[in-house]
């Protein structure tokens, strides 16, 4: 079937093909998903080292496992507004040397130095959501509206094989090399950031959105490889000062965003960072037994976020995000069932993991465009920079919440009980409830939907 001839410069864009550009684009992108989200997630199994060995005090290993999450609220919300303003590409590459050098000085750090741990892991956190923000802003952005929930949901599979990848490193490696050898692997972003730097174009229809016209023309006839005809260059109205108080213009999606984020990521860091310790307090299992369950756990996850990305494109945003948010709560309560019931093997909890996490990250997947699909290209990393920062907000509380619902004086390394798994985990079913009800309340389905 001819597609129709393009009326402006946004209509060529979406019509261009998935050609060698868009893909090479793609995997830089995904390559630093991947590596920086397993930075992120290297500090579980580093701590669970030197806490004993440093003789950490609880509100030192407070610090140290909490300051990610601090670190990237702040740099999403700062970044976002600078993607918004200066563009994508440079504000990748920024946030990706960030997070690996952080990393990396990890492994350098003196025994016994929790405060500099502390300032390198905010560090960290702040590195992740500076480079996630206009990373994923990027993806939607420059893939053309046909593709765009199949692609864009299949992205966020790399934030889980980052997670796999830090537990498996873990797993094979921690023995090996040593926290330290373990902190040196995390400045390894390094190198796709070097790519990004020299390679990854900047997004067309931000130049467009923000009134760079022959900018985006360029960068347009470059992708797709010909000359646009005269006509293409559409006009735009003088374009206004950035400012982050536009996210609140509408009361109803900024609180859709808040909602569906920061629930649904603090049901995912509370079994992700506690879920090891429930395994070895709990089952008995040793605490390297315990991050091999967790490859299995992580890989339920991932599998979650295909199998989501393919089925999106079917039932649309709104119904895949409520469905998935549904069935994790389902698995969540049954969690907490059978734990009070006293039919709770490891083996069993972890498959009730397992399932939660695929449809937790599924549902992720199909989330995380969201927010920018609705608030379109001029808001596009503000409101990518909102939903970072309502996941940091989750990454705190999640954790949280299940520390204190065990009831332990200590909220970083609690002596979890079988007694706390059941009302923890029904909070959490809880939180997936809301997440359902806001997709299905407050969202608006954007799925065909040309951005704006």
């Amino acid at each position: 079937m001819t597609q129709p001839a393009p009326d402006d410069l946004l209509d060529y864009y979406d019509q261009r093909p998935l050609n060698g550009s868009y893909w090479s684009s793609f995997a830089i992108i995904a390559t630093i998903a991947v590596m920086d989200f397993a930075d992120f997630f290297f500090i579980g199994f580093i701590l669970s080292i030197i806490g004993r060995e440093w003789q950490l005090t609880y509100w030192q290993s407070a610090a140290i496992l909490y300051g990610g999450g601090v670190g990237s609220i702040v740099a999403a919300l700062l970044w976002g507004y600078l993607s918004d303003r200066w563009g994508r590409r440079r504000l990748i590459v920024a946030g990706t040397c960030i997070c690996a050098i952080s990393s990396g000085l990890i492994g350098f750090l003196p025994d016994g130095h929790w405060q500099g741990l502390v300032a390198l892991r905010v560090l960290v956190g702040f590195g992740l959501a500076a480079a996630a923000t206009p990373s994923l802003a990027m993806i939607v952005e420059t893939t053309p509206t046909r593709h765009r929930t199949a692609i864009t949901s299949l992205f966020m599979v790399f934030s889980s094989l980052g997670i796999l990848l830090a537990a498996t490193s873990a797993g094979l490696l921690l023995g090996v090399l040593g926290w330290r050898g373990l902190s040196f692997l995390g400045a390894a972003p390094l190198i796709p950031a070097a790519l990004a730097f020299f390679f990854l174009p900047e997004s067309a229809r931000w130049l467009h959105a923000t009134g760079r016209q022959d900018l985006a023309r360029a960068e347009i006839a470059r992708q797709i490889g010909r000359d646009l005809p005269a006509a293409a260059l559409t006009s735009r109205p003088p374009i206004p000062a950035v400012r982050l108080r536009e996210l609140y213009k509408s009361p109803r999606l900024f609180w859709q965003t808040m909602i569906l984020n920061a629930c649904s990521l603090t049901v995912v860091f509370g079994y992700y960072l506690w879920g090891p310790s429930i395994i070895a307090d709990v089952h008995g299992a040793s605490a390297q037994t315990a991050a091999r369950y967790f490859m299995i756990i992580a890989l339920s996850g991932a599998v979650g976020r295909v199998v989501v990305a393919m089925i999106a494109p079917k039932l649309g945003r709104r119904r895949s995000g409520a469905t998935c948010a549904i069935a994790a709560a389902a698995s969540l309560a049954a969690i907490a069932i059978t734990t009070h019931l006293g039919a709770t093997s490891g083996n069993v909890m972890i498959a009730l993991i397992a399932m939660t996490s695929f449809f937790c990250e599924g549902g992720l997947a199909n989330l995380a465009p969201f927010a920018i699909e609705q608030y379109g290209a001029r808001l596009g990393a503000r409101a990518a920079g909102l939903a970072q920062a309502a996941s940091g907000i989750g990454r705190i509380v999640g954790p949280l919440i299940l520390a204190l619902m065990a009831g332990a004086s200590n909220i970083v390394a609690p002596a979890m009980t079988q007694a706390a798994i059941a009302p923890t985990f029904l909070v959490f079913a809880g939180c997936m409830i809301c997440v359902a009800l806001a997709f299905l309340l407050l969202a608006e389905e954007m799925h065909g939907r040309r951005m704006a």
